[in-house]
């Protein structure tokens, strides 16, 4: 997949890193990414669906360590490069393989909060937004459920069109409108300590 201007990549992500078209799409503006990273001061991530790496840099600014899992080799290979290009190599320890994998898991050591963004830039004839019985990759549903064993401090990013019904059996959670530019970009749901409080709250990024 060939490399995209890099003052599009720029201008969503800060610098003149690398990415894809899909990369691209997929990742988190930096304006979001900024203000999700801040609930993560001074803590051991897990972060699942590195991408490209975006919000991997915005979380070890702030994070103690970052320990990131990335299923596909190209994408492991592009936020590589840009958390070095970042200077930020130091902060991060990057695992590939399957996030839903409890050998994977295993390997992140000492985790105390986890952030996780499923790749729901998917789109085709069949392909509807959910939570349960997702077909995000990996599955937002199953990812949660393995990382809670972990850590039950978590976020979760969730496209802006699901039916939030869906949440409804989810533990205690605030459920975060994220606006960019005034459209409603995604949702965040936060679990355990990270939520600021029970219910709905909203930001303009």
């Amino acid at each position: 997949m060939p490399i995209i201007d890099p003052q599009a990549i720029r201008a969503k992500f800060g610098d003149d890193y690398t990415a894809t078209e899909h990369t691209h799409r997929l990742g988190i503006d930096i304006r979001i990414t900024g203000r999700v990273a801040r609930r993560f001061k001074g803590r051991h991530v897990l972060e699942t669906c590195t991408g490209a790496g975006f919000t991997t840099i915005a979380l070890a600014q702030v994070a103690s360590h970052v320990t990131t899992v990335e299923i596909d080799p190209n994408h492991h290979a592009q936020a590589k490069a840009n958390v070095a290009k970042a200077r930020l190599s130091d902060r991060v320890t990057f695992i590939e393989g399957d996030a839903l994998s409890v050998e994977v898991l295993r390997q992140a050591q000492d985790i105390d909060a986890a952030f996780l963004d499923p790749d729901w830039a998917v789109t085709g004839p069949d392909h509807v937004y959910r939570f349960l019985r997702s077909n995000m990759r990996p599955p937002a549903d199953e990812l949660l459920e393995k990382v809670l064993f972990r850590t039950q401090d978590v976020a979760l990013v969730l496209p802006p069109f699901i039916d939030l019904q869906e949440l409804k059996n989810l533990p205690a959670h605030e459920l975060q409108t994220i606006y960019l530019e005034g459209a409603h970009a995604l949702y965040c749901v936060y679990l355990g300590v990270l939520a600021t409080t029970v219910g709905k709250t909203e930001i303009y990024a």
